[in-house]
């Protein structure tokens, strides 16, 4: 499930802020710059010829605006009574032999890692922004995948093969929203529709549920910072869907071949489905019995300003995410719990190290080929790898959301703001700030959770992301000071990255 992600506006991309998300990648563990072998290797590879020519076929990409890493292009076609979608997947394994000086620093980095101030990518620009990535009207070669799906969209058969395509345009989520709504989008965005949204209640069918956190631009104005929220739009969550569709059947294709990597999670627990509705509840937002996880998800308000602290209290409830390799048997776990189905990341090549072998393999298996012997060798070693670079991801995010939400805090310092107490734990209590939309923690001396609160600001530190708040009771009088007896007796320091670990 993803966490919560900020970004730094351009034109907010200086001071303090700017500072403190520089100081970030200067960190040991930051892999920033690529060797020079590395670099000579990727502007020297090229990926074997294929004798498969899909040219003909009119891809589009469909990405953020101004998007360079281009991993996905589609095209999609009415066939019989069903739908035919075809999905080029960037052919990043062509390009980085095995063994070679690309190979070894991607399997160090793990994934592109993404900060407010920008991203540290996993290959060079010159691979993930050229010469592997699918841009319009540029010859690739491409694993596609050729996916059927029947009236309900449910899938009827799948299959992966190389071959040469060629995108014919690169299009952006709020444009392809806005000829959507407009009435002016073409065929092709029109199958996009009906297809995301039968795949949304096949999704539903089957127990799934997609989380979208909205997209929060930390914007700098004479008034100090200030977060700008905006939720996914369909079409986002059309071309998700996408995504979804092709690793499940991925992890399909894998499980019956007997051999292949998984993306798996363990559901919630009793235990943590109660916390999570006792939290969310806190939050004005109690998730009714009768209702199921992604239905209430689909109901909540985007415009609250409390459905983010929903968001991400879902982010946390699925946990154990893990890569789960198999060379034989079957794994014991095969199901990735949000997505309820078996799972596997073969999408997302330029972005993420495990989908090079998920696409060797799957392509190897729809060719009735042995599965190479690097990909088999090296199996065992992918969720080592893929551990090492979510724990950095992770902690690279939480570290730079601390830094933005001290930023947000630092022109409110001796503010009084309303909060609510989302949980207590131990000594610790954990608030939502209502405005900013701060989450951060304090002394759990006269908290108990779903209770509305008000808290001081007494300091936040923007270079060290450090918080301090204290509890107001409300009846103090808002202009007394910071040793008020109405306070508790100490400043209470936070910050997201300790409580992380």
């Amino acid at each position: 499930m993803p966490n919560r992600r900020a970004r730094l506006s351009p034109q907010s991309a200086h001071g303090q802020l700017a500072a403190a998300l520089a100081a970030l990648r200067e960190g040991d563990d930051v892999p920033v710059d690529f060797s020079p072998e590395a670099l000579a290797e990727a502007a020297s590879a090229a990926p074997a010829d294929t004798e498969l020519d899909l040219r003909r076929i009119p891809f589009v990409t469909l990405d953020p605006p101004g998007a360079r890493d281009l991993d996905q292009a589609f095209h999609l076609e009415r066939s019989g009574d069903g739908f035919r979608v075809r999905y080029a997947i960037a052919d990043l394994p062509g390009f980085v032999p095995a063994g070679g000086a690309l190979d070894r620093e991607a399997r160090q980095r793990g994934q592109t890692l993404y900060l407010p101030d920008g991203r540290i990518p996993l290959h060079p620009a010159a691979l993930s922004e050229d010469r592997a990535s699918l841009l319009p009207g540029s010859d690739r070669t491409a694993y596609v995948w050729t996916l059927d799906l029947d009236a309900a969209g449910a899938l009827a058969s799948a299959r992966v093969e190389r071959a040469h395509v060629r995108s014919r345009a690169q299009l952006d989520y709020p444009s392809a929203q806005a000829a959507i709504d407009g009435g002016g989008a073409d065929e092709l965005l029109e199958l996009l529709r009906t297809v995301g949204v039968l795949r949304i209640e096949q999704e539903r069918l089957r127990g799934g549920a997609s989380l979208n956190m909205p997209d929060e631009e930390i914007v700098r104005d004479p008034g100090g910072y200030r977060i700008v929220r905006s939720f996914a739009l369909p079409v986002e969550e059309w071309n998700a869907q996408l995504s979804l569709l092709t690793g499940m059947a991925a992890g399909r294709m894998m499980l019956d071949a007997g051999v292949g990597i998984l993306r798996t999670m363990p559901g919630p627990d009793e235990e943590a489905l109660a916390a999570f509705r006792a939290r969310v509840a806190s939050l004005g937002h109690p998730w009714p019995a009768e209702l199921g996880y992604g239905a209430y998800l689909e109901r909540l308000d985007p415009a609250s300003p409390t459905t983010p602290a929903v968001l991400q209290a879902a982010a946390s409830l699925f946990r154990g995410a893990d890569y789960t390799p198999f060379d034989g048997e079957p794994p014991q776990q095969t199901v990735q719990a949000a997505i309820a189905a078996p799972y596997a990341h073969v999408t997302a090549p330029l972005r993420r190290l495990v989908d090079r072998w998920g696409l060797v393999i799957c392509a190897a298996i729809c060719a009735d080929r042995p599965v190479p012997e690097w990909v088999r060798a090296s199996l065992g070693e992918l969720p080592a790898l893929m551990r090492a670079s979510n724990q950095r991801a992770g902690r690279l995010g939480s570290q730079a959301l601390d830094r933005v939400e001290a930023a947000l805090l630092r022109d409110r310092v001796g503010d009084i703001l309303p909060a609510v107490v989302v949980e207590v734990r131990g000594d610790r209590a954990r608030v939502q700030l209502d405005d900013p939309a701060v989450t951060t923690q304090i002394s759990a001396a006269g908290c108990s959770a779903g209770t509305h609160v008000d808290v001081r600001v007494v300091a936040a530190d923007v270079a060290t992301g450090a918080i301090e708040l204290t509890l107001v009771a409300r009846d103090a009088d808002p202009d007394a000071g910071g040793d008020s007896n109405s306070e508790s007796a100490a400043p209470n320091r936070s910050s997201g990255a300790a409580d992380a670990a």
